[in-house]
């Protein structure tokens, strides 16, 4: 009986929702309320934006523009996509690098080599977090844990050629045989 008294209740507060003349009510998932938490609680630095190119009824897709002021990839503008599950925060969200960038961390399909995006993700690590390691990531590329092996060689090996290919790179132009379109 206790399973039905659940389902009149149900059924009672679906019938007065939808007499108050507004669409029923989607019920959000517990990854989505607390994905609506951390963004009510960004605290992002002055070089990331976030933006909803689904508008805002769709929390769990995202863009998040990041333009380093510091580091080799100073003025460029790099945008990553956000998925993020509705099991969230027990899993990671998965994030790609829209901009085809020439970094030992990121590979040229966009994936990300972030170890808080894989191994090390935690439900108590949030957005913010996220958006943070991705900045970091520009501001100190990492070429100990490369996708991009050829980056990550010359970053280790020839600091100097690095810095001249990612600024050929950010102004759109060859490094070897790759082009990467300008995003200064």
């Amino acid at each position: 009986t206790m399973i039905k008294l659940f389902k009149v209740k149900e059924k009672q507060r679906e019938l007065a929702e939808n007499a108050s003349g507004g669409p029923p009510v989607k019920k959000q998932s517990a990854g989505e309320l607390r994905l609506h938490k951390d963004i009510s609680e960004l605290n992002l630095p002055q070089s990331c934006t976030i933006h909803f190119p689904n508008g805002k009824d769709d929390l769990m897709n995202f863009e998040v523009s990041i333009r380093p002021d510091d580091g080799y990839y100073v003025c460029g503008t790099f945008l990553f996509s956000f998925q993020v599950s509705p099991i969230y925060p027990h899993e990671a969200p998965k994030v790609k690098c829209k901009t085809k960038v020439y970094h030992p961390n990121i590979d040229l399909e966009g994936n990300v080599c972030l170890n808080i995006l894989r191994e090390d993700w935690k439900p108590v690590l949030n957005i913010n977090t996220v958006i943070y390691g991705l900045y970091h990531l520009f501001t100190e590329p990492n070429y100990e844990d490369p996708l991009n092996h050829d980056a990550a060689a010359v970053l280790r090996e020839n600091p100097r050629l690095f810095e001249s290919n990612v600024r050929r790179a950010m102004s759109g132009g060859y490094v070897g045989q790759t082009f990467f379109p300008r995003c200064i």
